[in-house]
């Protein structure tokens, strides 16, 4: 299944996600693929295709960032015009 990942940046955190996603990665459980993923330009939101077979992984993932970030998770499929 492909979701589309919205990340919203808490106050005055933004620094703290870039600063932790460069010493740790995006620490995704095994089994949560990640596709990609744009910066809105006043970078305080990040917009991420992913790929699952069970959504549950995500509560995993979220962990590891729910100090910092609020997430919007939603189920895509590709569109008919796109393939």
């Amino acid at each position: 299944m492909l979701f589309m990942v919205i990340e919203r940046f808490k106050e005055g955190k933004k620094e703290a996600v870039y600063n932790r996603y460069q010493t740790r990665g995006r620490m995704l459980p095994e089994g949560l693929q990640y596709v990609s993923s744009w910066v809105e330009v006043d970078g305080d939101r990040c917009f991420q295709v992913m790929e699952a077979d069970h959504p549950g992984l995500f509560d995993e993932w979220i962990k590891y960032w729910d100090d910092l970030v609020d997430f919007e998770i939603i189920t895509i499929t590709h569109s008919p015009t796109n393939g």
